[in-house]
């Protein structure tokens, strides 16, 4: 009896695996599983489905995320559909404590952790958000609390830019959201 195409593809699992291969364009240190933006990967009647979630509607990297994907599942011999999914929107509580560590040593600070809220919360617009000193942002060159931010927007829009005050080095840092 012949195997149904299904059959023959390599499992779910191995499908992640193989993309773990593949980074995020804008923060080559890390891979868009580590990142979050690699939601799902389902297997269907002639290949896989998979699904990413942009860090935000507009992220200019998308296409190539996409393309990244797409060529690194040909170059192993499958098929699949890229689909984009909008919501839930992507927070960075998607990060892995991996993709934390190697965004610190790449150099951009890493998000602070979001407090835990009931389902229920106060909706409040304002800005900017102001830092207390109860949560300084870590210089990730030389470990310095003793920072300050230059512009809410850095590199990206989903960065801001600070500056260490004791080695005097600019750095980003991924913004929690």
């Amino acid at each position: 009896m012949k195997a149904s195409p299904t059959e023959r593809l390599p499992n779910t699992e191995s499908v992640w695996a193989l993309l773990e291969t593949v980074t995020d364009p804008e923060i080559p240190v890390v891979n868009l599983r580590e990142m979050g933006i690699l939601r799902n990967v389902e297997k269907n009647a002639t290949g896989f489905d998979i699904t990413l979630t942009p860090t935000y509607s507009g992220c200019p990297a998308m296409d190539q995320m996409v393309d990244d994907v797409q060529s690194a599942l040909q170059a192993a011999g499958l098929s699949a559909q890229v689909k984009i999914q909008l919501a839930p929107a992507w927070t960075t509580d998607w990060m892995s404590p991996s993709a934390l560590v190697k965004l610190r040593e790449y150099g951009i600070a890493p998000p602070h952790p979001r407090p835990v809220t009931s389902s229920l919360q106060k909706v409040t617009f304002s800005l900017r958000r102001n830092l207390t000193a109860s949560d300084p942002i870590a210089c990730p060159q030389c470990g310095s609390l003793d920072t300050t931010e230059i512009s809410h927007f850095g590199s990206t829009a989903c960065k801001a830019l600070y500056r260490c005050l004791g080695c005097l080095e600019p750095f980003d840092y991924f913004k929690p959201y």
